[in-house]
């Protein structure tokens, strides 16, 4: 394999440019950049990515040919990781318009080579997948070297084509389906596209075709998800008459996905997309992927490790599959110590566990957990010694424990996995912060969200407002010793 052609920066770590950071593979792109030894130059429409060690963040058009430059200068490695579907009819045109600006960029800017991201298909290609080969082709016009990886599905949670999979597959224990769920694909697991974008600063330039070890089909594909998840075989009835053009619309009413770019994708799910030069790519990259199944588990268990880890930074509402709500209640001044906490705030969440007054409206969760028995859940009360990260707290999984912190996870369920979290606001006016996620799961889970909602809106203002109380009580205890 060829040397990176990569400049060292002042602390010894080679640079990559990301072009397209804050996309969906960019986002997870970054860190594991960052992880393997690089310092990254994240270049972005609008600067909503953060700062971080060995990240700089560059706002540039990638159409703005000078900018761009000014950005690539400096870099071994550029990534390529953008594609004008959001923009609707066209896109084939945008999508070589910047190809051809981001080729005389990355020349002009002396870059050693080009990695991209393209799409697997052979022969007779739908508008969406041709466009993304041609891009390669024109990525690589100015005599940068290109290295262009060829790619089917990315299994992730919040990739267009998992989140597809994932609301059909949830919503729908019946689904009448047109012809193009017996396509064969080869997906791939978002890990392992990330250990393929960080190999390909080494390998040979070349075009290399990446998935799961196995091929599969759309229909096999969302069986595999149901398995994964717990839930029972899909009934598919296909529907020969029901095209790719009908069928977006139908895609439209059952899941929440982004159409611009969900009807470009379903206009290629009628082309078969399946490594066909696996020797060549095993040669090339230590990589060793996973299976479809094995894909689909770590997805879903990866995003569980997100929600823990991000859980306060949650937007409202639902997002990839999972809902999520958010109460604050405003602090006393008094109960504020001078050092910025909340006085009696970790006490009490030290108090955790054991009985359902902690939690504010005791009738409330009992009644939940009556409607759980239904169901077959066996929700108990459990106080352990201490909470801590790992301890059993009820029927919660202590994730994670600071001083005024606590996150909660349970998959104990009927209705999905759940967590919930407390902490007082980091910065401003110093309030109580109470989250809440759902990752709902089946039909049941869905109706189960939906149909609580009015009650979840008021249980928890009701509960963010005891938390409150509980603080301020035990803060006051603390004042009298």
């Amino acid at each position: 394999m060829s040397p990176t052609p990569a400049r060292a920066t002042s602390n010894g770590r080679p640079r990559a440019a990301v072009v397209g950071a804050n996309g969906f593979v960019g986002r997870n792109l970054v860190p594991h950049l960052v992880d393997h030894g690089w310092t990254v130059r994240a270049l972005v429409r609008g600067a909503d990515v953060e700062d971080r060690d060995h990240v700089e963040v560059r706002p540039a058009e990638v159409g703005d040919t000078a900018a761009v430059t000014e950005a690539l200068t400096g870099c071994g490695v550029a990534y390529y990781l953008v594609h004008a579907m959001a923009g609707g009819e066209g896109f084939a045109d945008r999508d070589k318009s910047l190809a051809r600006s981001f080729a005389e960029a990355a020349s002009a800017a002396g870059v050693g080579r080009i990695v991209y991201l393209g799409a697997l298909g052979h022969e007779h290609l739908s508008t969406h997948l041709a466009s993304r080969q041609e891009v390669g082709a024109l990525l690589g016009s100015t005599g940068v070297p290109v290295v262009e990886l060829r790619a089917a599905v990315v299994l992730g949670a919040g990739s267009i084509s998992f989140e597809m999979i994932r609301y059909l597959t949830e919503r729908l224990p019946m689904m009448v389906c047109p012809r193009w769920v017996d396509t064969p694909t080869q997906p791939i697991a978002l890990s392992d596209l990330l250990d393929y974008l960080c190999g390909s600063a080494t390998v040979e330039p070349g075009i290399y075709e990446v998935g799961c070890t196995d091929a599969t089909t759309y229909r096999q594909m969302m069986d595999a998800y149901a398995r994964v998840r717990g839930l029972r075989p899909r009934f598919v009835v296909k529907v020969p008459v029901l095209t790719p053009a009908l069928s977006a619309h139908w895609v439209d009413l059952v899941t929440p996905v982004d159409a611009s770019v969900s009807h470009a994708l379903i206009e290629s799910l009628t082309n078969e997309v399946t490594v066909r030069t696996r020797d060549r790519t095993d040669a090339a990259f230590d990589v060793r992927p996973l299976s479809v199944e094995q894909a689909i588990r770590a997805a879903l268990d990866d995003q569980a490790d997100g929600i823990a880890a991000d859980l306060f930074e949650r937007v409202h509402g639902l997002s990839d599959g999972v809902y999520t709500d958010r109460s604050t209640a405003r602090v006393a001044a008094d109960d504020v110590a001078g050092d910025g906490s909340i006085r009696g705030f970790a006490q009490d969440l030290d108090d955790c566990g054991g009985r359902l007054s902690w939690y504010g409206l005791p009738f409330a969760w009992l009644l939940r957990i009556t409607l759980g028995n239904v169901f077959g859940e066996d929700l108990r009360l459990t106080r352990p010694e201490a909470v801590t990260t790992g301890a059993t707290v009820d029927w919660w999984t202590v994730v994670h424990r600071e001083p005024e912190v606590l996150v909660l996870r349970s998959t104990q369920w009927f209705c999905g996995e759940a967590w919930l979290g407390f902490r007082t606001s980091p910065t401003g006016p110093r309030v109580v912060e109470q989250v809440g996620s759902l990752r709902t799961k089946g039909v049941i889970g869905m109706a189960y969200w939906w149909l609580l909602w009015p009650i979840h809106q008021f249980a928890f203002r009701a509960m963010v407002t005891h938390r409150r109380a509980r603080a301020h009580r035990a803060a006051r205890r603390l004042r009298r010793r």
